[in-house]
């Protein structure tokens, strides 16, 4: 199958692949922080979602300009974090709108947001990433 796809093609699916493996230890790792806070502490969603934030962006950016996006594009420079952090900040956007739809305003419960938060999610950051950020 990947004898059958151009250089180009082979590239991208190797970002992907390589961003699926490290984007799925960020997000468990985010999903986690947000476990624990909301459905073992008890403590507010949207405390559990900052937390995991906070420690997301900082694993998320060493492990995808290192490995998930090595090689892609042009050196990595002080516009690129600057990228990051905007990205960051969508999914940290993108998962406050989970926890206030599917928790505060559906009222379906602490574990409503996480469905959304390991995919949809994820695929949002992964095009802006590849397409802008670490272009």
């Amino acid at each position: 199958m990947l004898s059958s796809l151009n250089p180009d093609q082979r590239r991208l699916f190797g970002q992907l692949i390589r961003f699926v493996i490290s984007g799925a230890f960020v997000t468990a790792l985010g999903v986690g922080v947000y476990a624990i806070v909301a459905l073992v502490l008890r403590w507010h969603p949207q405390l559990g979602n900052f937390l995991a934030y906070v420690i997301a962006v900082g694993t998320g950016y060493f492990m995808h300009s290192k490995w998930s996006f090595k090689g892609h594009g042009s050196e990595r420079t002080h516009g690129t974090k600057m990228r990051f952090v905007v990205v960051s900040v969508i999914s940290y956007a993108l998962n406050s709108f989970w926890v206030w739809l599917l928790f505060t305003h559906l009222q379906l419960g602490r574990a409503a947001p996480i469905p959304p938060m390991l995919f949809i999610t994820p695929a949002v950051t992964f095009t802006l990433n590849r397409q802008w950020v670490f272009r």
